[in-house]
């Protein structure tokens, strides 16, 4: 018989290391540019993150913590996410950076703030794809006895979408081209995407 490792969480795993971000991976980025009322930019990177509907397209990410820019997006009702890739990994992983509010993450990973359209927060230039947001719902969790946990599951409409043209062949978005940057486990696994992994599936009937 195969050996299972099974565990109750709340007991602790046993393990090195926590295999729940590992096992669920890999995971896109939630790369989220914010400003804060007082004019504060903030840019940061989130692993819990992905999107939930297609009409209306909403996208949400995950905060341990009542981090800066949950604080900004509850005060503003704005965010920007831009799309993490290979070529800006190094500025994605200096803006994880646990710094003062009053830093600007833009600045701190020498990275472009370009204007957005619809909402006040900036987009990153250097992205080759943005979705400007605006909040639809701020969601604290309660574990499994309603209890209130110290996360924050951050819900937004996007309301514009910047694509580089040079991903866009005859009107379709080339996903492998834009070399996103997807996080794994471990301390700091991250993994990329290519041509030789792609297969593809049609749903029956």
């Amino acid at each position: 018989m195969t050996a299972i490792h099974s565990y109750d969480p709340k007991a602790g795993h046993g393990l090195r290391h926590d295999p729940l971000n590992a096992i669920v991976a890999p995971r896109p980025i939630g790369w989220i540019s914010t400003v804060s009322a007082a004019g504060v930019r903030n840019l940061a990177p989130y692993s819990f993150f992905n999107a939930f509907n297609y009409k209306p397209p909403i996208i949400g990410f995950s905060s341990t913590g009542w981090k800066d820019s949950v604080r900004n997006i509850e005060e503003t009702g704005q965010f920007v996410w831009n799309l993490a890739t290979r070529p800006l990994a190094q500025a994605v992983n200096a803006t994880s950076a646990m710094v003062p509010e009053h830093v600007d993450e833009f600045a701190l990973a020498g990275l472009t703030a370009a204007p957005s359209q619809r909402v006040a927060a900036p987009r990153v230039a250097e992205s080759p794809v943005a979705f400007e947001c605006r909040l639809t719902q701020i969601v604290r969790f309660n574990d499994a006895e309603g209890a209130p946990v110290d996360a924050w599951l951050t819900l937004g409409e996007v309301v514009m979408v910047h694509i580089d043209q040079a991903l866009l062949v005859d009107g379709v978005y080339d996903t492998v081209a834009a070399q996103p940057i997807l996080r794994g486990g471990g301390a700091g696994d991250y993994f990329g995407i290519d041509e030789a992994g792609k297969f593809q599936m049609f749903r029956p009937g």
